[in-house]
């Protein structure tokens, strides 16, 4: 991930006080040196850089470019910028460097020698990469009055009239129809929410780039974003070529994230995603909760078929601890190789089949076993094989269960009306409900936690706003709980049994939640 040219496209588009953040006109220069090298009133400031020294405009390499944004440090090249947050500055222990070697706490005299002269509070030199500045006292005065306010300064993409809000989705090539829906949906439901006078009296900006169908095209489209301007979350992308690097990328930039979006990609659980609805790893480890209450303890037996992809492999390990610990009598995983080579591999009459992997995998996987004269249960999530189950052997009606983040038995009377506009007027086929839905779920949580948030509104407040969440009905889902570490807001699935004979679903009692979360 290109760390580095991210924050800089954003921070050369942020251009004076951007947010609630009251800063003085000392703290205001500050932050103008900090982000852009500019010096105040006619001062220049310049940087040395290298064993010669050479001298550069500050501006080229101003503090953030490499310390970011928010000061707390960005990996270039294999250096590690440190955070220079006045707060870990300061410590009155002092810090412990990269190398092992202690320093004492650092004041305005010794951080004023580390930026002229490049040495630490205990006189050693910085590591080389780091620029020399040659500025007025007056310069260093303003940066060192920023610094101590910078751990506050997070509402970038926050502007008096208007909020901005970012999103990365294919709009062209093979994913097109996928991110036009997500478009569509986004727009649509922040559009009503702007004719009815915003949120505190702020427009919603809704910022979206074409991700394209590659790695190049989405990072490219991720900078391009960057380039038009700060924006304070990122809304429902759809991407699926970045994977984990669009959490390490918002973890770095400090950017909520809320309802990503994809084909069944899982993204780790971190502090700044939010996701309205179970992902496949929960919905499988619901499957799994299902199974064992289905099944009479001694006929608990499972095996857990997978593709060789790596995170597939990941979420079959996950499954089955999560088994395991459940007191299940064996467990065993098949990769791409053992599935064809082996069937009876269980002595049980009937073994508990969880499946994770291409619809048209399934299918071969069920005539295998339609073949062999065996017909365990099959266990899937339904946005990877429902497409395919009708082509599955009738001998498997009704012993096929599903996993469903949400039915339209959750959708409310005003949820449902509010969809059926929005598609009437789009044109949305119904063959992408599912991520109409969930694009739906992401903007209007979102939604409410600006609301929540209040006028003074920061990213900060933004996570704790969501995180306070609980019961809260997008309308068209299960309630809602978020919570301190709780990053899933719907964590289950309903479970939907399949009747091949009739080609109907059959939905089983109501939305089974789980406590085991991502």
């Amino acid at each position: 991930m290109r760390y580095r040219r991210w924050l800089m496209a954003s921070l050369l588009c942020l251009s004076g006080p951007t947010g609630a953040l009251e800063l003085s006109p000392q703290e205001m220069a500050g932050k103008q040196l900090f982000l852009h090298g500019s010096g105040s009133g006619d001062s220049i400031i310049q940087a040395r850089v290298g064993a010669a020294g050479s001298l550069l405009p500050a501006s080229v390499m101003p503090c953030a470019s490499c310390h970011g944004a928010d000061g707390r440090g960005r990996p270039e090249g294999g250096v590690r910028p440190p955070s220079i947050l006045w707060r870990r500055l300061t410590l009155s222990y002092g810090g412990r460097l990269s190398h092992g070697r202690t320093r004492p706490a650092y004041d305005e005299q010794t951080f004023a020698r580390a930026v002229v002269e490049g040495r630490d509070s205990a006189g050693k030199l910085l590591n080389p990469s780091m620029p020399r500045f040659v500025m007025s006292q007056r310069d260093m005065n303003n940066l060192t009055a920023y610094l101590k306010r910078l751990e506050e300064d997070d509402d970038f993409g926050l502007e008096g009239d208007k909020l901005r809000i970012g999103s990365l989705l294919p709009l062209t090539g093979s994913w097109a129809e996928m991110g036009t829906t997500v478009e569509a949906v986004l727009e649509e439901v922040l559009a009503r929410i702007n004719d009815n006078g915003g949120i505190h009296g702020r427009r919603l900006e809704l910022i979206i780039l074409d991700s394209g169908e590659t790695k190049a095209s989405a990072e490219a489209a991720l900078d391009e974003l960057q380039q038009q301007g700060p924006f304070f979350s990122l809304l429902a992308p759809l991407e699926t070529t970045l994977e984990e690097g669009l959490t390490e990328w918002a973890e770095a930039m400090g950017i909520p994230l809320i309802g990503p979006l994809g084909p069944q990609v899982e993204y780790r659980q971190s502090a700044m995603v939010f996701h309205p609805l179970a992902g496949l790893r929960d919905q499988l480890l619901t499957l799994g909760e299902f199974a064992g209450d289905m099944l009479p303890a001694s006929e608990r037996t499972a095996l857990i078929a997978y593709s060789d992809q790596a995170h597939q492999r990941e979420l079959a390990e996950s499954l089955a601890e999560k088994l395991r610990r459940s007191g299940w009598l064996r467990v065993q995983l098949l990769d791409s190789r053992q599935q064809k080579e082996t069937i009876a591999v269980t002595a049980a009459t009937n073994p508990a089949l969880f499946f994770i992997g291409a619809s048209e995998d399934f299918v071969d996987l069920a005539e295998r076993w339609h073949a062999s004269g065996l017909r365990p249960y099959l266990f899937a999530a339904s946005g990877q094989v429902a497409g395919e189950v009708f082509n599955i052997p009738n001998s498997f009606s009704e012993r096929v269960f599903l996993a469903y983040p949400f039915l339209p038995s959750d959708w409310s009377p005003a949820g449902a009306s509010e969809l059926a506009q929005i598609r009437e007027k789009r044109q949305l086929s119904g063959r992408t409900t599912t991520l109409q839905v969930q694009a739906y779920c992401a903007a209007v949580l979102l939604v409410e936690g600006l609301k929540r948030a209040g006028r003074d509104a920061s990213r900060k407040k933004l996570v704790v706003a969501i995180e306070a969440l609980y019961g809260f009905n997008t309308g068209l889902s299960p309630a809602l709980n978020f919570g301190p570490g709780k990053r899933v807001g719907a964590v289950g699935a309903h479970v939907v049994t399949v009747d091949l004979e009739y080609r109907r679903f059959r939905p089983l009692g109501p939305y089974l939640r789980i406590e085991d979360s991502l």
